[in-house]
């Protein structure tokens, strides 16, 4: 089905009423974006930031008259929509467009993240087939990636891991691959926990093997591996649960840490962690380190 986009760059005052207007306008979605490179790396609880300029995009069937839509946005604003410019979007699967630029990822130097519909680029590796859904973890994130790199040289065999925030399960499934014996995920995302599920079918992983819950219901169990890949702000507000479900001399794996934010979590844990050599990606960091006590 071919579609009519029509984008207005604005500011962060109207981009909200603008935004309404669209939709009164019939716009089937509407999407904002970062329009001066002004990125929000991590908000801060409950908050829902907007960038300085913002680009609103609204998403209209290629039939309708745009004259008569953009007439229908004014009449909600009560003036004219400034800075608009209408686009014809090709007509292609949109939803899975992604899948044609997400590639196999080398993350070891025996570990493979591999999209589900390609053919593992080499078989004798360890290949964990993936097809993330709705949820976070492809393997192409620096935090994820800092992760998986970890992962690929520690000594996993027999052991029990938490992959808590697991979103698509990749940390979690990707251990039991390595020689995990168990792994548990959580997440507070109902659809993280279906996209877990089925990943780890894809891979030929038993559910009791990779058990997966919301965290109000998960076991609380310690572990010989601790894997956190989620923000540095609720990392040091967990930091007392994730230590608690750790093993004394059991290892810890956080991430989706700005490397600016990396002492205040490192801070947090510095009492119950002996922290390694930190990991960076780009701008991320990785910090590992095992419970002493």
């Amino acid at each position: 089905m071919p579609w009519l986009q029509l984008r207005v760059d604005t500011d962060r005052a109207q981009a909200e009423k603008i935004e309404n207007a669209l939709l009164f306008a019939g716009a089937v979605s509407v999407t904002l974006q970062d329009n001066a490179d002004q990125p929000i790396l991590e908000p801060g609880l409950g908050e829902v930031p907007l960038w300085e300029q913002t680009r609103v995009t609204g998403l209209f069937d290629a039939e309708i008259d745009t004259a008569v839509t953009e007439a229908k946005a004014a009449s909600y604003l009560c003036e004219l929509l400034p800075n608009v410019r209408w686009e014809q979007l090709e007509d292609k699967d949109w939803e899975r467009e992604w899948m044609t630029h997400y590639k196999p990822i080398q993350c070891g130097d025996n570990l493979w993240i591999c999209p589900s519909w390609c053919e593992p680029p080499h078989p004798e590796s360890v290949n964990l087939l993936l097809d993330p859904g709705l949820a976070f973890g492809t393997g192409t994130h620096p935090t994820t990636y800092l992760c998986l790199q970890w992962l690929a040289q520690e000594p996993l065999q027999g052991k029990s891991v938490i992959d808590f925030g697991c979103g698509s399960g990749i940390l979690g499934i990707g251990t039991l691959l390595l020689g995990a014996e168990r792994a548990i995920g959580t997440d507070i995302d109902p659809q993280a926990l279906i996209a877990s599920r089925d990943n780890a079918k894809r891979n030929g992983i038993d559910p009791k093997r990779f058990p997966v819950y919301l965290p109000e219901q998960m076991p609380q169990e310690s572990v010989d591996v601790m894997l956190a890949n989620i923000l540095a702000g609720p990392l040091v507000e967990l930091a007392t649960e994730l230590i608690k479900l750790t093993k004394v001399g059991g290892r810890i794996c956080l991430s989706g840490i700005l490397v600016s934010q990396a002492e205040q979590v490192k801070a947090a844990y510095a009492q119950n962690i002996e922290f390694d050599e930190d990991g960076e990606h780009e701008d991320w960091v990785r910090l590992n380190g095992t419970r002493i006590r």
